[in-house]
């Protein structure tokens, strides 16, 4: 489990094919703290260390056929900077809202407003289903980052970003027309699911 508190960003320095599964090697200070099989948020996505080399401070992560169905991944190119996080510990102090790291979709940004002091950014997501909930003052993570929702439609949301989290965070890259990965609040999906079920909404 991951709380949304972004430790540091890496940067994509290899991306290799094999089959469906892609293998991403990236370079971060945190690499020689990592072991193998561990689990790490990139962008919000829960991926596991398979290789690391402490010495360039790199590792490997690989991406299967679902995961690059349902993320950015396959969007991410050599040079990209990636928001991670480590797994919370379980003595860890719970700063963000709960985050599996199972990212629910991608969302394209549509506009960013300069605020004069925070930054407002605003989505847009599939809502065919209806059960991807967002409501104002709930939580969202935006690739990794826990985040309080500003605007709640069907389809759009907004959030604002302060200026530190737009320095240590990849949001200093979003420019519209950008690609993130969000996970919708785990809570907020199981009362969703369950109005589904027992209140179908008619189409």
């Amino acid at each position: 489990m991951f709380t949304g508190i972004i430790e540091k960003t890496a940067k994509v320095v290899n991306i290799e094919q094999e089959g469906t599964n892609f293998h991403f090697t990236l370079q971060c200070d945190i690499a020689k703290d990592l072991h193998i099989d561990q689990s790490f948020a990139h962008d919000g996505c829960c991926l596991t260390v398979v290789k690391i080399d402490k010495q360039s401070s790199t590792y490997v992560v690989t991406a299967m056929k679902e995961t690059m169905m349902r993320t950015n991944l396959g969007k991410w190119q050599i040079g990209d900077e990636v928001n991670v996080e480590r797994s919370m510990p379980q003595d860890g102090r719970f700063d963000g809202h709960i985050v599996q790291g199972h990212v629910d979709t991608t969302a394209v940004c549509t506009k960013i407003i300069d605020e004069n002091g925070s930054w407002r950014y605003y989505f847009t997501y599939n809502d065919s289903e209806r059960v991807q909930p967002t409501v104002e003052k709930g939580s969202i993570c935006v690739n990794g980052v826990s985040l309080t929702v500003v605007d709640s439609q069907n389809d759009m949301f907004s959030v604002s970003i302060i200026p530190y989290t737009q320095q240590h965070t990849n949001f200093h890259n979003f420019k519209v027309g950008t690609t993130v990965n969000i996970e919708f609040d785990v809570i907020g999906k199981y009362i969703a699911r369950l109005m589904q079920q027992y209140m179908p909404i008619s189409k």
